[in-house]
């Protein structure tokens, strides 16, 4: 007698009638992407906070710099309408050439000068106290003789008259140099000459006094015939010009 065979029970539905969906095991991917943490940027506060300090660090130093601008401006123009300062002054009121040698064959020079410079104070309430002042006597750019003037004190509203000689005795010079101190000592017009005075000076007021600044002094535009005999040749000085240059020396620099 042959089996029968009866067909498998239908699968229960669900309350709302659809069909069970089968349950699979997760795949790789999906347990990875389960426990990867979630990126999120941090916020950069750090850099804000940096760049914040960094601005205000620089607002408060211009704020610094231009208060003490500010400051040294009222400084300076209350001490110019209290003393009313002035640079002093300096004249050539008389050279005089004694001598004036240049041996060609060893290109040597020997020479001497008499100067007389007046210098002027013009300040009612400034003196002035200077070092000691180095002169040199140029010739088209060739120093022709060197002397010194002692320290002195400059006082107020005051006209000095400094002397001084200038002398050169077997200095060696270079043959372009040479050539050209010839040519100059051939003019028609007479040697052509230039003054300079180098020294330091530092300003009073009363118990105030001012650090030592360096001054300079070219004075140019003389002219001088060599002399003949034993009798020292006048330099004309009608035409003669004086710059005043104030030097401050900054660090290494001097400006």
């Amino acid at each position: 007698m042959t089996d029968r065979v009866y067909p498998s029970a239908k699968p229960a539905a669900n309350g709302n009638g659809a069909a069970a969906n089968p349950s699979f095991p997760a795949t790789k991917a999906q347990l990875y992407g389960a426990t990867r943490p979630t990126y999120r940027p941090q916020p950069h506060h750090r850099r804000r906070s940096r760049r914040r300090c960094c601005c205000t660090f620089c607002f408060w130093l211009i704020l610094i710099l231009l208060i003490l601008l500010f400051l040294l401006g009222v400084a300076g123009t209350v001490f110019y309408l209290l003393y009313r300062p002035h640079r002093p002054s300096f004249t050539v009121t008389s050279l005089k050439l004694s001598y004036l040698n240049l041996t060609t064959s060893s290109s040597t020079l020997s020479s001497r000068f008499d100067l007389n410079v007046s210098a002027t104070n013009p300040n009612k309430k400034i003196l002035f106290a200077y070092d000691i002042t180095s002169i040199s006597i140029l010739s088209g750019d060739v120093d022709v003789g060197d002397g010194t003037i002692p320290a002195f004190q400059h006082g107020k509203k005051n006209t000095t008259l400094l002397k001084a000689s200038i002398s050169s005795s077997g200095q060696a010079l270079t043959s372009d140099d040479a050539s050209r101190l010839k040519a100059n000592m051939k003019s028609k017009s007479g040697l052509p000459l230039e003054v300079k005075l180098e020294t330091k000076v530092k300003a009073k007021m009363g118990n105030l006094k001012t650090p030592k600044v360096g001054i300079r002094v070219f004075c140019d535009g003389i002219r001088v015939t060599l002399p003949t005999g034993k009798k020292p040749a006048t330099a004309s000085t009608k035409n003669v010009k004086c710059d005043v240059n104030v030097r401050f020396k900054i660090w290494k620099w001097t400006v």
